[in-house]
């Protein structure tokens, strides 16, 4: 198995996992569900990748790099919302 390969089905394994823990979003029904919707949206890219056996040209990849700003961003959201209470 390539080393990228590797990579991207670890990356596939453990970001769903990461993504769907509650954190700061308890309490922000919303962003809970913009959450669960890019969590699928991963999972939905990472079985587009399998189906073609990586070779998107790399545009897949760069779409859950944009997938994890989206949830990161969405952390700091609710950690900024937290502390205004």
């Amino acid at each position: 198995m390539t080393k990228l390969k590797t990579i991207v089905i670890t990356a596939a394994i453990a970001f769903p996992i990461g993504i769907l823990a509650a954190g700061p979003m308890k309490g922000h029904p919303n962003m809970q569900a913009a959450d669960k919707a890019l969590a699928t949206a991963w999972e939905k890219i990472t079985a587009a990748q399998k189906a073609n056996e990586f070779d998107l040209d790399g545009h897949a990849a760069k779409a859950k790099d944009a997938i994890k700003l989206a949830v990161d961003e969405l952390k700091l959201a609710a950690e900024a919302s937290n502390a205004k209470k």
